[in-house]
């Protein structure tokens, strides 16, 4: 008996699924897996100054180098001022704006359109774009002009306000990419929630307050994981607009990565900062998963 079940299910097991995948995992093993153990590996050696000799040993060295580095230490404070400048915008002012479109009006699939054209332009684009409206001469210098600042307000070259100003970027650049997943969570929302809450003396923007909030909140709690990960992650904009100036005040751990990797050829330090921000967007990427597993939360 029991070898009748053991050749039934080995019959029922179909490779042909696994066929299909392994393309796929094939390239995911040569472009991510392989790579990132090799990169976790260059963490713990150090090349001399000929790159094309195989590394030496070092251990915990380059931790150590890390630990000690300033610019690190300001680059992980820019990454969580990043943090905490822009997801909570990404968070509110997109449900606002999928409130808004989702409001059942002649040419509001017009009003969507504006609002999602900024994701689908280029980073590349869009930071020259913005570039050009920071200058000095750019059209908010020449606005503030019209007011009696006629020197206009160094939007990119202040250490204070460079990586605000590019956040602000980052902002408008998320915003309709957030608004589309808010607004499938409001057409899932049964419009009788609403017939029933206005009964009730709940109406205009407090049957927001009472029902939509309530309901939106694994929508809430999503958009906050994901906008946090692409936070941390953000490079474009400032390799674009600022090359983490001045003074290094608008850099962040990505681009220092990049900066220590290919511009110093720095490979095994850009490496364990690398694992630093590996460990960072690995916890990020965790709370995402339990979210999904109960957006209760």
């Amino acid at each position: 008996m029991k070898t009748a079940l053991k050749n039934s299910s080995i019959q029922s097991f179909n490779l042909v699924p696994y066929l299909f995948l392994l393309p796929a995992l094939l390239l995911l093993l040569i472009t991510v897996f392989i790579p990132a153990i090799q990169a976790f590996s260059l963490s713990f050696t150090q090349y001399e100054y000929d790159i094309t000799k195989p590394p030496q040993w070092v251990g915990l060295k380059n931790f150590q180098r890390l630990f000690q580095d300033s610019v690190f230490w300001l680059t992980l404070r820019n990454t969580v001022l990043y943090l905490i400048g822009v997801v909570p915008f990404l968070v509110i002012l997109p449900l606002l704006l999928a409130i808004l479109v989702n409001n059942k009006l002649k040419g509001i699939s017009w009003f969507r359109l504006a609002f999602y054209v900024p994701v689908v332009i280029s980073m590349v684009v869009a930071g020259i774009a913005w570039k050009a409206l920071y200058s000095s001469n750019g059209l908010f210098n020449q606005i503030l002009g019209q007011f009696g600042l006629s020197e206009g307000i160094p939007w990119l070259t202040s250490p204070e306000l460079a990586i605000w100003s590019v956040m602000l970027v980052t902002i408008w650049k998320g915003l309709g990419y957030y608004m589309v997943i808010y607004l499938a969570g409001l057409q899932a929302i049964p419009e009788e929630l609403y017939e029933a809450a206005a009964i009730d003396g709940s109406d205009g923007w407090r049957k927001h307050w009472d029902i939509t909030i309530p309901l939106m909140r694994p929508y809430l709690l999503l958009v906050a994981v994901i906008s946090s990960i692409a936070s941390t992650k953000v490079f474009e904009e400032v390799y674009i607009m600022t090359k983490g100036g001045p003074l290094n005040r608008s850099k962040t751990i990505v681009y220092y990565v990049y900066e220590r990797a290919f511009e110093d050829l720095d490979i095994n330090y850009a490496c364990t900062i690398g694992l630093i921000l590996f460990l960072i967007i690995l916890i990020l990427s965790l709370i995402n998963l339990k979210i999904s597993k109960n957006p209760t939360l």
